[in-house]
């Protein structure tokens, strides 16, 4: 099968997120705290300057910094730019402006929004108020942004005292989003999925007037000789286990309970194995040479996806021997 190179490449929006967690240590596990409970401190310095953000590590001498300090929610806008068009998971989703803000009491400035309705109600040498969230959780986003006004905004009564703990850890979602445009190989490839089909690519002719090695997936081009993969083979669902891992720690998202295996799978004709699920057998079972066949799922659910295959479950066939083998692990 040739690749058709007037056919339309595939393209959809694709968004890779993760949670970055980290324990903050002994000093800024203060400054989260304070946050909480609507204050703001820092840290001093060996010169006596007082760093807010709190640092970790003296600017002049690179030793601990231990010497907290309060300081004001109120400050001075040393510098600032306009965001115009607020980006997802930004503080305000009007436009604002980010700007540099001297607290009272501090030295150097932080970063932060502060909110107005236009770029020229807001100058350098502005009067800001921290503005706060109504349920502090121990982050910066506590601050909800900056609004102009030389007054701290009173903060209520609490209940009680609190007796949470110090916050310790800080858990920050992260995530980029762009639009993905599958190469041809890789769209011929998503289509035949699509169909039921698993198509490996190869370059027909290489160098040396032989075909090329078949990958599966389909790359766009041949790693070894750099040629284009022009020409695919339709692939059986069938094949061998050549390297494995058993998984037996529990993760978010995960939606098979551990213990459970991963492995690489050899298709029949293929030159390259990739990593699929292998079930129904105890994980102590799998091995390598062991032959599996794909599962798949109803028809009605298959779309532009490898997880058209739910998993791969082992055959009646006899184990393939290492050296069928032995070069594409």
């Amino acid at each position: 099968m040739q690749i058709d190179e007037h056919e339309q490449p595939l393209s959809a929006p694709l968004k890779l997120a993760f949670d970055y967690t980290r324990s903050v240590g002994p000093l800024l596990s203060q400054f989260f705290t304070a946050l909480r409970e609507r204050r703001i401190v820092g840290v001093r310095g060996s010169d006596g300057r007082v760093h807010v953000p709190p640092a970790e590590y003296d600017p002049v001498t690179y030793q601990a910094l231990t010497e907290v300090v309060p300081v004001s929610a109120v400050g001075t806008v040393q510098s600032w730019t306009w965001q115009s068009t607020p980006l997802p998971g930004q503080p305000l989703d009007q436009p604002f402006a980010w700007a540099l803000i001297l607290l009272d009491g501090a030295d150097t400035p932080m970063l932060h929004a502060v909110k107005a309705d236009a770029a020229a109600e807001i100058n350098t040498g502005d009067r800001v108020h921290a503005h706060w969230v109504d349920e502090p959780v121990g982050a910066i986003t506590d601050i909800a942004y900056f609004l102009p006004g030389d007054s701290e905004e009173p903060v209520e009564a609490s209940a009680g005292p609190d007796d949470r703990d110090p916050v310790t850890v800080q858990v920050t979602p992260s995530f980029i989003e762009i639009q993905h445009t599958a190469s041809l190989p890789e769209t011929t490839f998503l289509k035949a999925l699509q169909e039921g089909k698993l198509m490996g690519g190869r370059t027909g002719k290489s160098r040396d007037g032989q075909p090329g090695k078949v990958y599966f997936p389909p790359k766009e081009a041949d790693p070894a000789t750099g040629l284009a993969l022009d020409e695919f083979i339709e692939l059986t669902d069938k094949g061998t286990v050549t390297t494995f891992a058993v998984i037996n720690i529990p993760f978010p998202g995960q939606r098979i309970k551990p213990p459970y295996v991963a492995a690489y799978v050899l298709l029949d004709g293929a030159d390259i194995p990739f990593l699929h699920l292998v079930t129904e057998i105890e994980a102590a079972d799998v091995r390598m040479g062991m032959r599996v066949q794909a599962v798949w799922k109803p028809r009605e659910e298959w779309g532009l996806g490898i997880d058209n295959i739910d998993y791969f479950k082992p055959t009646d066939e006899p184990d393939a021997d290492y050296d069928s083998y032995k070069h594409h692990l």
